[in-house]
């Protein structure tokens, strides 16, 4: 939605303004926001504002601005986390985003968005996918279409609900064909980087190839994931507990379908009937504090658990965090059917 459909002079009538909140579509709430003469916003209006203040002066002749709400709740511009949750427990629906000149710059839905994280995301898109062949023969695995738009734009859409605003996608098989369909990413309202592997670099040797990250933590998260994770919970604890990494993790269940002991020197200790064993499997989301990219090899094949390893060889804070939710990784046409059929399900 573009500042023109949501903005209106304080000049304008009750009667103009009542037509132009008639005229809002695809937003959560019918709400304007009153701009004076050099666009600085110093009002709010609803169609309640208009139908309480109409009670007392039954006139549609009277400016806006003698009906606006100029206590109106709004947040600045700045690259700071912001937690949505109090304004949505205040009946907020619609936050503005000013900047510091009071002007317009953006609008947050709360009904939609989860909250404004200030990092940066990468996503590792270069892989060759050969166990969906023949699938990916012609198509790289993150343009495999997942309901109606390709896995990776999944990815790119539920992180724009956590506030990012800049992605780099790591390409090499095919990767022109997602350059095609995302572009520079503005049609998102969002910039795109890509970075191109000239030859296989692992899951984190691409990183390296950054030239510079502007924010003090970096997502990377690879691009065949279908999942609904919760970014917003993993920023909380990287910040709360200054980690150096957080580590999505997933349970993953082993049934022993016998009856096991415990032994030592040949006598039994315990007995346990068909245990159930839970180990955090890595999900491969990964939240970094940015400045540790640098210890990355530059442009040599390097894995993100070689950096891990790196990490708590040198006594980094490295933690996980669980997904509560769905998670799919997309290896393999027996994962991809599960994507298929769990979509069709979450709609």
């Amino acid at each position: 939605m573009l500042n023109r459909d949501i903005t209106i002079s304080h000049k304008l009538t009750i009667f103009d303004t009542i037509k132009k909140l008639n005229e809002l579509t695809n937003i959560s709430r019918l709400i304007l926001f009153v701009c004076s003469d050099d666009l600085k916003i110093i009002g709010s209006v609803t169609d309640g504002d208009i139908r309480r203040f109409l009670i007392n002066k039954p006139d549609l002749s009277i400016p806006i601005l003698d009906v606006c709400n100029k206590k109106f709740k709004f947040v600045l511009n700045t690259q700071n986390y912001i937690d949505f949750s109090n304004y949505i427990q205040d009946n907020l629906k619609i936050l503005p985003v000013l900047d510091i000149n009071h002007k317009l710059v953006e609008l947050i839905d709360l009904a939609i968005f989860k909250s404004k994280i200030p990092v940066e995301c990468v996503i590792m898109a270069g892989g060759r996918g050969k166990r969906l062949s023949p699938l990916t023969d012609n198509l790289p695995k993150p343009m495999l279409i997942l309901g109606n738009k390709p896995i990776i734009e999944h990815n790119i859409d539920k992180l724009i609900l956590f506030g990012i605003k800049k992605f780099y996608i790591t390409l090499n098989y095919l990767g022109d064909k997602i350059v095609n369909y995302f572009g520079d990413g503005s049609s998102k309202g969002v910039e795109i980087i890509y970075i191109w592997e000239t030859k296989p670099l692992g899951t984190a040797g691409s990183l390296s190839l950054i030239d510079e990250i502007n924010s003090d933590h970096l997502l990377l998260i690879n691009s065949d994931l279908f999942t609904n994770f919760d970014l917003d919970m993993m920023y909380k604890k990287i910040i709360s507990n200054n980690a150096d990494i957080v580590i999505s993790s997933k349970d993953y269940k082993v049934d022993i379908p016998f009856a096991i002991f415990e032994s030592k020197d040949s006598f039994v200790q315990n007995f346990k009937e068909k245990p159930t064993y839970t180990y955090h499997s890595n999900a491969g989301i990964y939240l970094i504090k940015s400045k540790l990219i640098s210890q990355i090899p530059k442009n040599e094949f390097y894995d993100i658990t070689d950096f891990i390893d790196s990490l708590l060889n040198d006594n980094y804070k490295v933690m996980h965090d669980p997904i509560l939710g769905y998670w799919i990784d997309i290896g393999c046409p027996a994962d991809y059917k599960s994507a298929q059929d769990l979509i069709k399900l979450i709609k």
